[in-house]
């Protein structure tokens, strides 16, 4: 039987590419239906290269599930990398749910992608972006309202989730529908849309065309197949979409004008009206930040300790740009309720519910961080203000 005959799922697209054949598989990430068709296609073709829609760092994570033992909970308060954490965590969550009701772990098509190539003796390729470039593109073009309304989307989606089956999995394939759906999300976030799916649909089509031989398998999300289609006949250079967008300055700048303004003011206040006005000032800083810094740790069930160190630091930490409310709050709950390896263990359970996001103490310490700071920012733009106007 020649290739152009060999039978093959409807999920794969077969391309001529400069003297190679290129197969792609166009998979749903949470589908045994999926992992069928990647097991198929590999056993026909008998590839000489299998690329997956993994970078190094996703490979690792998923072949190696007990990472969450290691993670270093102190440092990621004191990067300030709690957010980014969270929304992995959302992300996560969501994935494992579809898994649950599908019977199928999330990636499992990329895993059996890598296996069967070990197992026909054929080249594996890690052919995606690795993950912390796509996420620093993606969330370092956003504007601030865009990075609130996408977090809240997320966050949305992790507590009002629509009911998914696995028709609408598979249904998700069809050409028509992912158009669709991803003009729908093209009106939302454009700039996301821009660096999560087209940027990889080049930097993927680029990995594939020159892996290594003459047929290559490629297992890639079925989002990705009419890009990669598109851009992979000719060479792309990949060097611009590998360049992490440098930080915006305006955060930099805020972080030593807000304290220097709510200073000015403070001296304004008591050059001007005197030293009961000066004091009630001060009242309105501290009450003000600290009451909403503290319902913040509250909120995310912080111990009362913590909740009165919220309450204690954030006023502050508000006029030092080098530390943050919530790593106060955070570094707090952590020495009261330091987490075990069993806490980290059992991160993956815990973030299939809402409930679990509190339960865990892990989880818990992250969001006592971010409600923390949450509040302590909220609560300085109104005291702030506040004090202003009474100057005025």
């Amino acid at each position: 039987m020649s290739e152009s005959q060999l039978a093959l799922p409807e999920s794969v697209t077969r391309l001529e590419v400069e003297g190679k054949t290129v197969y792609i598989v166009g998979t749903a990430h949470v589908s045994k239906q999926s992992v069928e068709d990647v097991i198929d296609t590999i056993a026909a073709v008998g590839p000489d290269s299998v690329c997956i829609e993994l970078c190094a760092a996703r490979h690792r994570s998923l072949i190696e599930r007990d990472n969450w033992k290691k993670m270093d909970l102190f440092k990621v308060l004191k990067q300030g990398k709690a957010l980014f954490l969270f929304v992995q965590l959302i992300m996560s969550s969501f994935y494992r749910k579809l898994g649950k009701k599908l019977g199928v772990e999330p990636g499992a098509e990329m895993l059996e992608g890598a296996k069967q190539a070990e197992a026909v003796g054929a080249e594996l390729v890690l052919a995606d972006r690795d993950i912390e470039i796509t996420l620093k593109r993606v969330w370092g073009y956003l504007n601030l309202w865009n990075k609130f309304k996408m977090f809240a989307e997320l966050l949305a989606g992790l507590i009002f989730g629509e009911k998914i089956d696995e028709d609408l999995i598979e249904n998700m394939k069809k050409q028509d529908q992912l158009e669709s759906i991803m003009e729908v999300f093209a009106k939302s976030f454009p700039e996301v849309k821009k660096r999560l799916i087209d940027e990889r649909d080049v930097y993927l089509a680029e990995k594939i065309r020159t892996a290594p031989g003459e047929k290559i398998v490629a297992v890639v999300g079925a989002a990705h197949v009419p890009g990669i289609t598109e851009h992979i006949y000719k060479e792309q250079s990949l060097d611009e979409l590998l360049v992490v967008p440098p930080k915006s300055i305006v955060p930099k700048i805020l972080k030593w004008a807000i304290p220097a303004l709510v200073i000015f003011l403070l001296v304004r206040g008591f050059s001007k009206e005197g030293l009961e006005h000066f004091k009630d000032d001060i009242t309105i800083w501290i009450l003000v930040n600290g009451i909403l810094s503290a319902i913040g740790a509250a909120v995310a069930f912080g111990h009362p300790l913590t909740v009165i160190a919220s309450f204690v630091g954030a006023p502050l930490t508000s006029l030092n740009p080098m530390i943050a409310a919530g790593f106060v709050a955070g570094i707090v709950q952590t020495w009261i309720k330091k987490p075990t390896v069993a806490d980290f263990e059992g991160i993956p359970d815990a973030i299939s519910t809402v409930k679990g996001f509190w339960s865990n103490t892990v989880t818990r310490i992250l969001l006592v961080f971010m409600l923390a700071n949450l509040g302590s920012a909220v609560g300085t733009w109104i005291s702030l203000a506040w004090i202003g106007a009474r100057a005025a």
